[in-house]
């Protein structure tokens, strides 16, 4: 009976260790692949090269893909900047990421038959889709990410216009930040048995450096239905982080791969890592300056925001 009661003592305590070892995930912020990163990648290189190991040591790696990735379509006549990348560009991201979002302003640049090819061609690379589908059931359902007995849901919205590629009942498209949507689709992750909610937004103005009062109010709203931490990008600069309820919000993570941009600010983006246990989060963002190209560098020593649950402060963590 001693002999079975230090087992089950050893047990409990080896299930308790297990638990108790985080899931590391990566946010990435912006990944635009044609132009400059295209061309780059066209010629044999790799714009996530400096990156790789950064990427690898994490358990999953998400992004959200500023283009679609495809050979079929037509323009939009309606927009000024339009992308789309090679079908080429996939070797790149395979392996290096699990999930990439695609609820933004340009998944829908050469409509919806490229929309649907990006979806082929990220499938088959086996990197998860989320924030858009073949229709809006499949827009809004959560990334759910299932490691070390943690069961995570990301939700990814984008909220800046054209909303005409928002998906329907019946046709494909992008999930719509409706306010009442996503408190919904929170709320249905949390009562699916998800231990964290993420959603990550696709927000704001572009190269404002401050969130605005909409995006602000949003992040509270979503934590008070029950997020657990909110982060956000599209407005190719970084923005401030900060607490709420203990939960932390990282309002823009700016571009990660992306050229064109003369403004020194658009040139610098942050990778997040976030160490989830039960019941708490730590976080650290990494700087990443892009080059010409668009092609992303760690900056060792740059000192960016960084924080754990319990705290509410931001801190200033240095770059390994």
């Amino acid at each position: 009976m001693a002999d079975l009661r230090l087992f089950l003592l050893c047990a409990a305590l080896l299930a308790g260790a297990v638990r108790a070892e985080p899931v590391n995930l990566l946010f990435a912020g912006d990944i635009m692949l044609d132009d400059g990163p295209g061309r780059t990648i066209a010629g044999g290189g790799d714009p996530l090269a400096p990156f790789a190991a950064v990427l690898a040591a994490a358990d999953y790696r998400i992004g959200n893909l500023e283009c679609p990735v495809a050979t079929v379509g037509k323009p939009l006549d309606s927009k000024i900047y339009l992308f789309r990348a090679h079908p080429r560009v996939m070797g790149v991201l395979k392996g290096r990421f699990d999930a990439l979002a695609v609820a933004n302003n340009h998944s829908g640049d050469y409509g919806r038959e490229a929309f649907l090819e990006t979806l082929d061609h990220l499938r088959q690379a086996g990197i998860a889709a989320f924030g858009g589908g073949r229709n809006l059931a499949e827009a809004h359902a959560p990334l759910w990410i299932e490691k070390k007995g943690l069961r995570i849901a990301v939700l990814a919205y984008n909220e800046f216009k054209p909303r005409s590629f928002e998906a329907g009942a019946d046709a494909p498209g992008i999930a719509w930040s409706e306010d009442s949507h996503v408190v919904a689709d929170i709320r249905a992750a949390r009562a699916a048995g998800a231990d964290m909610v993420i959603p990550f937004m696709h927000w704001g103005w572009e190269r404002e450096p401050e969130p605005t009062e909409r995006q602000r109010t949003l992040a509270r709203r979503m934590i008070d239905a029950g997020a657990d931490m909110v982060v956000g990008g599209h407005p190719h600069v970084t923005q401030g982080a900060e607490y709420y309820r203990g939960r932390p919000i990282v309002y823009s993570l700016g571009n990660f791969v992306f050229d064109g941009f003369e403004l020194p600010a658009a040139k610098r983006g942050w990778l997040l890592r976030v160490a989830v246990e039960r019941g708490a989060v730590s976080w650290q963002t990494l700087e990443a300056r892009m080059d010409e190209a668009g092609t992303p560098h760690p900056v060792p020593g740059a000192a960016t925001p960084c924080g754990r649950t319990g705290e509410e402060v931001v801190r200033l963590c240095a770059n390994p």
